[in-house]
C-alpha cells in the first residue's frame, strides 16, 4: 500500500471557535470515523455504501451522530477549571450490533455506547400512546404490545465514567489487546484500568520522585503493544521510549528495554531537550515495529534495537533555522501526532501550514500535501507542495519564511485497510481518497 495520490474524497468544515479538532481516530473497520474537539463534543462520521446511481460514493462519510462527551468542571478542592476538550478517542472492538468507544478530557474517561432505534413498541397496557398512565380499573383486556417502524435514531449514552484516578493532564488511552483493559496516563503515572469496573484502577507506572524539584522528565505518550497484552510502551520528554512488561512485576518501575538515539554533541543547543520531547508513540499493525514523533522527525523502530531507530524520517527540517521564533511564539511546543497504514508500509504526521508529510518505508520516497479548503475541490487532485529553504524559489515552491504556523495539522487518521485518510487541519475535518479509476 503506498502513500494515496489523493483525491479528495469530503471535506468537512466546522467554524465555530470550541470546534477546534483535538483528537481523530477510525474504528477496527474503518466504516466510523470519531472527532473530537474543544468544546466537548464528539462527532462521528459513517462511511456511505455504495449503490448504482452513485458508483464513487463508497468512500464518503457523512455525520452519523454528535453528542456532548464531556462538560467544563471546576475543582474546588485545587481551585481549577477543567476543560471539556476531548484529549483522546480510542474505539472498542465491535462485539455486537452497537458500537463502544472511551473518550477522554484531562481527568475524566467515559464509556460511550452509540446504538441505533429503527423500531418503537407501542400498544402498551398501563400508558395511552401519548405516554400518559391510564386508570387500571378502566383496563378490560390484555394487549400485546407491537413494534413498529420508526426513522432511525441514533443513540450516544454514557455506560461507563472512569473519574478521580489522575492528578495529573491525562495525554493517553490505549486499549488493550484481551479487549478487557485499557490504560491511561498521565504526565507522571499510567493506570490499568477494566471496563467493568469503574472505582478502582491499578497504578503500573509511577515516575513522580518524592521531591518534586528533582523531576527531570515527564511522560509524554503511552500505548498497548497491539497483540501482547502484557506489554506497553511509554515515551518521555527526555526523547527516551521505555517498554515494559506487566508480567514481570505489578508497578513497571523498572523497564524491560529502553530505546534512545545517542545524541550528536556538535549538534547540541539550547533546543535540544525541547525538540527531542516525543508527542506520539504508536506500535505498527504487526507489533514488530514502534513509531515516535519528535519536533522536527518520525523515526521507526525495531523493538528488537534498543541502540537506534532503523529509520528517520525528517518532517520539516528547514524549520531548524527557525527554532528561536519558534520558541518565542510556543509552537515549538506543539504536539503532532503520528499513524500508520494499514500494512505498516507508509507513515503520516503533520507539520505548519496545513501542510502534511507522507512516507513510504519501501521506495523511501516523501511527498508533502496541503490540507486547504482553497485547493480540496471534491475528486481534484492535491498536487505535491515543496517548501524552499534559500536562494532562487521555483514557481510552485513556498518560502520558508512565508509559512503560516497558526494553520498546524496535529491530528491524523489512516484507514486501517484501505488508502483513505482523515486530516485535522484545526477546525475543518479532510478526508482524502487514492484515486479511484
Amino acid at each position: 500500500m503506498t502513500p494515496p495520490t489523493n483525491t479528495v474524497c469530503n471535506c468537512f468544515c466546522i467554524l465555530l471557535t470550541a470546534d477546534i479538532i483535538s483528537t481523530v481516530e477510525f474504528n477496527y473497520s474503518g466504516d466510523l470515523l470519531a472527532t473530537g474537539d474543544k468544546g466537548g463534543r464528539v462527532v462521528i462520521f459513517q462511511r456511505e455504501q455504495e449503490n448504482k446511481t452513485r458508483p464513487h460514493s463508497r468512500g464518503e462519510y457523512n455525520v452519523y451522530s454528535t453528542f456532548q462527551s464531556h462538560e467544563p468542571e471546576f475543582d474546588y478542592l485545587k481551585s481549577l477549571e477543567i476543560e471539556e476538550k476531548i484529549n483522546k478517542i480510542r474505539w472498542l472492538p465491535q462485539q455486537n450490533a452497537a458500537h463502544f468507544l472511551l473518550s477522554t478530557n484531562d481527568k475524566t474517561i467515559k464509556l460511550w455506547k452509540i446504538s441505533e432505534r429503527d423500531k418503537r413498541a407501542e400498544g402498551y397496557n398501563l400508558k395511552d400512546e401519548d405516554g400518559r398512565l391510564r386508570d387500571p380499573f378502566r383496563i378490560t383486556a390484555l394487549r400485546v404490545p407491537i413494534l413498529k417502524p420508526m426513522d432511525l435514531m441514533v443513540e450516544a449514552s454514557p455506560r461507563r465514567i472512569f473519574a478521580n484516578a489522575h492528578t495529573y493532564h491525562i495525554n493517553s488511552i490505549s486499549v488493550n489487546s484481551d479487549h478487557e483493559t485499557y490504560l491511561s496516563a498521565d504526565d507522571l503515572r499510567i493506570n490499568l484500568w477494566h471496563l467493568e469496573i469503574t472505582d478502582r484502577s491499578f497504578n503500573i507506572v509511577d515516575i513522580k520522585p518524592a521531591n518534586m524539584e528533582e523531576l527531570t522528565e515527564v511522560i509524554t505518550a503511552a500505548e498497548f503493544h497491539p497483540h501482547q497484552c502484557n506489554v506497553f510502551v511509554y515515551s518521555s520528554s527526555k526523547g527516551t521510549i521505555r517498554l515494559c512488561d506487566m508480567r514481570s512485576s505489578a508497578l513497571c518501575d523498572r523497564h524491560s528495554k529502553f530505546f534512545e538515539e545517542p545524541e550528536d554533541p556538535s549538534s547540541r543547543s539550547f533546543f535540544s531537550e525541547i525538540i527531542s520531547s516525543i508527542s506520539d508513540v504508536k506500535f505498527s499493525h504487526s507489533g514488530r515495529y514502534m513509531m515516535t514523533r519528535d519536533y522536527l522527525s518520525v523515526k521507526v523502530w525495531d523493538l528488537n534495537m534498543e541502540s537506534r531507530p532503523v529509520e528517520t524520517h525528517q518532517v520539516h527540517e528547514y524549520l531548524r533555522s527557525k527554532l528561536c521564533s519558534l520558541y518565542e511564539n510556543d509552537c515549538i511546543f506543539d504536539k503532532f501526532e503520528c499513524c500508520w497504514n494499514g500494512s505498516d508500509s507508509a507513515i503520516m504526521t503533520g507539520s505548519y501550514n496545513n501542510f502534511f508529510r507522507m512516507f513510504d518505508r519501501n521506495s523511501r520516497r516523501d511527498v508533502t500535501l496541503e490540507a486547504s479548503r482553497e485547493n480540496s475541490k471534491p475528486r481534484a487532485s492535491l498536487k505535491p507542495r515543496k517548501v524552499c529553504t534559500g536562494g532562487k524559489r521555483k514557481k510552485d515552491e513556498i518560502s520558508v519564511d512565508s509559512l503560516d504556523f497558526n494553520k498546524k495539522i496535529l491530528h491524523t487518521a489512516w484507514h486501517p485497510l484501505e488508502n483513505i485518510i482523515a486530516v485535522a487541519a484545526t477546525n475543518n475535518l479532510y478526508i482524502f481518497q487514492d484515486k479511484i479509476n
